[in-house]
């Protein structure tokens, strides 16, 4: 009987253990790292056709999260008054946006619907600014009802850089690292 008391311990024991690894990882991805912008922090940019130098666009209800765990955890959210039409004629336009997923506490912004919006062309996405952070370009993507959302993507030389891989031609070199 001994032995029997023993063994559901030890159950007992890897259970518990088991689901408070999982509370943690979940706790980690999803809250930790994660903080509010704040709003006078928080501008959306476009890269200028004629330009190539990004500029602030009218936005309102604009709100935002990230993280100095990674510079891909970047997400907002907001409206803009601009037209689809105005933007697509004044800023460049990005064809390889990939929303990232945000985490769920942050539930204006859902990547899968956007990924699929983008998809079908009805949003657009734009070159917010290339290598906000090397290797990282911010994406700003736009529907015509004027809802907009932005994340932070690798770009290819991020791509190469990151996997110890050449450079593609055009990509600036890679700051020395520490």
């Amino acid at each position: 009987m001994a032995g029997l008391t023993w063994g559901k311990f030890m159950v007992g024991s890897v259970v518990v253990a088991a689901i408070a690894a999982g509370v943690g990882v979940w706790y980690t991805q999803e809250r930790a790292f994660y903080a509010p912008v704040a709003v006078e922090d928080a501008k959306v940019e476009i890269t200028s056709i004629t330009s190539g130098k990004p500029e602030v666009i009218l936005t309102e209800n604009l709100t935002a999260i990230d993280s100095e765990s990674s510079p891909i955890r970047y997400r907002a959210c907001f409206t803009t008054p601009t037209s689809l039409a105005l933007l697509t004629e004044t800023y460049e336009v990005f064809d390889r946006a990939v929303p990232l997923v945000a985490p769920d506490t942050f539930d204006c912004f859902n990547a899968a619907a956007i990924g699929e919006a983008l998809e079908s062309e009805e949003a657009i996405a734009f070159m917010g600014e290339k290598h906000i952070e090397y290797g990282i370009d911010r994406i700003v993507a736009v529907y015509p009802d004027g809802r907009g959302f932005v994340w932070n993507q690798v770009n290819s030389c991020g791509k190469s850089a990151f996997s110890g891989n050449p450079l593609p031609l055009g990509c600036p070199l890679p700051p020395e690292k520490n």
